[in-house]
């Protein structure tokens, strides 16, 4: 009965935030549509790009260009369920803490947790690119003639969440550091989510193992899109198991988790000595 309470309750609080981003759209349509076409664009012109190298050179590495563009359509889906559910700094956390701005939240009669996940939802203004994305994998799979099959789309499913969970816990174990320098750290989780996008549309394929094996252990970029792509193209790279990615986004999961408690505890006790007031509807 809990669970369904807390699901009822998550579900309420989704509509109330869908609801919020159908009057910021309403209220400004024109800034709102420039807003999200400019978001459409940006992502759609850093797919385009290698996409045309890898035109240009029939592929990228052991990829095809047609391959390329699946990976491509990979990323882009990625980044529209980003902008869909993390539009209120639930993922960019670092400048909640570094503005001193978590007592926001503490006061209010819901748990943190259920805080975080509903307050980013952006139905109206943040699922453009996950459109484009999807369009792009449409086009893709015909070209690449794949068979698609129930267990396909739920592997589909699989691996966009699980890189969707390394992000978010990339973003929640950089923005630790702002519970103990918040005005350093206020902008952390933007620069590992940043640096994340930046190498995650770029195939690896053609690169030497020294630079291929940090960037799907110290760092997730090739986790991003490359492997997941290759797993689901049924080529699982570096004769790595299919299911590397998960136990990746399980191990960092539960590192930011610790990491993120401490920081946390440390805030509880000690405070913050900065407040800033924007950034929240007062």
């Amino acid at each position: 009965m809990a669970d369904r309470i807390t699901l009822k309750r998550i579900i309420k609080l989704l509509a109330i935030s869908a609801k919020l981003d159908l009057t910021w759209l309403l209220r400004d349509a024109k800034l709102a549509l420039l807003a999200i076409g400019g978001d459409i664009v940006n992502n759609v012109a850093i797919a385009s790009g290698v996409f045309l190298i890898a035109a240009r050179f029939g592929g990228i590495g052991d990829m095809s260009a047609d391959e390329v563009l699946f990976m491509l359509a990979y990323s882009t889906m990625i980044t529209g369920i980003f902008a869909l559910f993390g539009s209120g700094n639930n993922i960019h956390i670092s400048r909640i803490i570094g503005r001193g701005q978590l007592e926001h939240l503490f006061i209010q009669p819901l748990p943190l947790f259920t805080q975080l996940v509903t307050s980013g939802f952006a139905p109206f203004t943040g699922g453009g690119n996950l459109i484009v994305g999807i369009c792009l994998m449409v086009i893709a799979g015909k070209r690449l003639d794949l068979h698609i099959t129930p267990w396909w789309i739920l592997s589909l499913i699989t691996y966009l969440l699980t890189t969707l969970v390394t992000i978010i816990a990339r973003s929640y174990f950089a923005a630790s550091a702002a519970f103990y320098a918040p005005v350093a750290a206020e902008e952390i989780s933007s620069v590992a989510i940043d640096e994340t996008w930046f190498l995650s549309t770029f195939p690896l394929g053609g690169m030497p193992q020294a630079i291929q094996i940090p960037l799907l252990t110290i760092l997730p970029e090739g986790l991003m899109a490359w492997y997941p792509s290759l797993c689901l193209l049924g080529k699982s790279p570096l004769h790595l198991t299919a299911y590397y990615p998960m136990l990746y986004a399980l191990l960092i999961a539960l590192a930011a988790r610790a990491v993120f408690r401490k920081g946390l505890r440390y805030y509880v006790t000690r405070g913050s000595n900065r407040y800033v007031p924007y950034g929240f509807r007062r």
